[in-house]
């Protein structure tokens, strides 16, 4: 018996999940969580052999959860499925340690499938997604993340080197290098642009 703890955000979606996953012979949903944070204490409590999470939810992403489970030695496998194809996002992924990455709009036999997969120690990633990480490497630095991922809180050039301790020219500085690698009119359209793409 494959033992799973389901996060995922949306009451309606999580439920139906859950009740596709427990009419499988060799499945059983030991419990749901609506954010990242409730993942996480699920996950302590019932120790499943699989993770299934979305990405975006409220307070800590299915990424940060990934990642927090891999730092501390945690044997739980992680199946990521979500709605957002994005080459960006899968590559965060693997490297949070992730064991698999599955779309939504997938049938629910794929989405199985990739269950017993990941349980068996295989990992798995949806194939149009496998496309897309070749075609599309981030370019931007660490510092160009962070930079970008304050614009998208609405903070100014000066906020944001009072908060990170630069000098308000430095961060002026990464912000254009990474607007021009992106080929951004402006910060706010560069911090769009990363984030659609999966890379903040």
């Amino acid at each position: 018996m494959i033992t799973v703890v389901l996060a995922e955000d949306q009451a309606m979606v999580r439920g139906a999940f859950a009740q596709l996953l427990d009419l499988q012979p060799d499945v059983t949903v030991v419990a749901t969580a609506g954010d990242g944070d409730e993942a996480l204490a699920a996950v302590a409590e019932h120790r499943p052999d699989v993770l299934l999470t979305d990405i975006e939810m409220p307070g800590r992403t299915g990424l940060d959860v990934a990642r927090a489970l891999s730092e501390r030695g945690d044997t739980t496998r992680v199946l990521i499925f979500t709605t957002f194809a994005r080459s960006g996002y899968l590559r965060r992924a693997m490297d949070a340690g992730v064991s698999g990455y599955v779309l939504k709009d997938a049938p629910i036999a794929d989405l199985v499938s990739a269950l017993r997969r990941v349980h068996a120690g295989e990992r798995v990633v949806a194939p149009e997604l496998a496309m897309a990480a070749w075609d599309s490497a981030d370019p931007l630095t660490p510092r160009e993340r962070e930079l970008l991922q304050e614009v998208t809180t609405g903070a100014s050039n000066a906020d944001i080197a009072a908060r990170l301790n630069l000098a308000e020219g430095t961060v002026r500085n990464y912000l254009s290098t990474a607007m021009a690698k992106l080929g951004a009119r402006n910060r706010s359209e560069a911090a769009n642009t990363a984030r659609e793409r999966g890379w903040l």
